[in-house]
């Protein structure tokens, strides 16, 4: 990030342990006000502990943490009236309506108006519901007024935990638009996520953690480009027979497994050589049903966090490559 960009929300040097349990091992984070920033990482990266500590539910152990443009350790609640949270379930109050629920939550900041009230269940796709008891609701519906709530203040900054969680197809396609209307109003959204290709149509920039640590940050659109993949379907009999030549074409380049059942093969080749793959593959008497080229989040996310997956020939039998690699969720 440049000097000059307006920064929403920075952290330097946060640490966060459990007893001997490392959360956050020093992690450093720089967003931009009005993008869309997915927060990215493996199970246990530390994703949800450091929302938790930028909105004041916990304390760092050390380090540092700058909200709007101060400083936050967790006390001044005041800086918390510009920034919506929802981390990870909502909590609602399941014997009041939606309508209710955000009165009663609007209560506890700013003044919200019945308009705003009415405004954000539109927003969500609740207002023919918004009279109906939340213990009523579907897991989708209480995610969309948990949403609701979030936004309740208008706020400059909204952190969002899962926010697709129970989401059926249209509401993520929604909440997708929305998240993109509210950053091209200047505001700033920070979502983790474990839906990386809605992530890749959402985010601006993506900062990606594994262990407590920033692996990689900057413009999505920067780091798919540094990107080269050639992506191989073959029988799955013939599985190790294109590993072995894609490994030969890789060179220094990391080959992958994916998809075991359809024997998917990633290889870090350039777009470009995907003519050269396939002759290579009928050579050694492989026909591909299936080449593809170019990149997207989700081989940029594994490459930077799952623990390399042995060759087919080495791999235990009934594994299944890249299970215990910790694919984000």
């Amino acid at each position: 990030m440049t000097g000059s960009t307006a920064l929403a929300l920075t952290t330097t040097g946060l640490k966060k342990s459990y007893g001997r349990q490392v959360a956050l091992a020093g992690l450093d984070l720089e967003v931009p006000a009005g993008v869309v920033y997915g927060f990215l990482g493996p199970n246990g990266a530390g994703k949800t502990t450091t929302m938790r500590l930028l909105t004041g539910l916990i304390r760092a152990d050390s380090g540092s943490i700058s909200l709007l443009g101060q400083k936050f350790d967790g006390s001044q609640n005041h800086l918390l009236y510009d920034v919506g949270a929802l981390i990870e379930a909502p909590s609602l109050y399941p014997h009041l309506s939606a309508r209710d629920n955000l009165i009663v939550f609007g209560a506890a900041g700013k003044k919200v108006s019945r308009a705003r009230v009415d405004e954000l269940l539109e927003l969500v796709g609740l207002r023919d519901r918004a009279a109906d008891r939340v213990s009523k609701y579907s897991m989708g519906m209480k995610q969309r007024l948990g949403i609701a709530v979030a936004m309740l203040n208008d706020p400059k900054l909204l952190l969002l935990d899962e926010p697709a969680n129970g989401l059926d197809p249209s509401g993520i396609v929604a909440l997708r638009d929305t998240m993109k209307a509210l950053a091209a109003s200047g505001k700033t959204v920070f979502i983790s996520s474990h839906i990386l290709p809605e992530v890749q149509q959402m985010a601006d920039i993506v900062g990606i953690v594994a262990a407590g640590r920033l692996v990689v940050q900057g413009p999505l659109d920067e780091l798919l480009a540094r990107q080269a993949l050639v992506r191989v379907k073959v029988l799955p009999a013939e599985t190790a027979a294109a590993f072995a030549v894609l490994s030969k074409l890789a060179g220094d380049g990391r080959v992958e497994v994916t998809y075991p059942d359809a024997a998917w093969l990633v290889a870090r080749i350039a777009a470009d050589k995907a003519t050269e793959v396939n002759r290579a593959l009928a050579q050694a008497g492989i026909y591909a049903s299936g080449i593809e080229a170019g990149s997207d989040l989700e081989s940029l996310f594994l490459q930077l966090t799952a623990p390399p997956v042995p060759p087919p020939s080495q791999s235990r039998p009934g594994a299944i490559p890249g299970w215990n690699s910790g694919v984000a969720s």
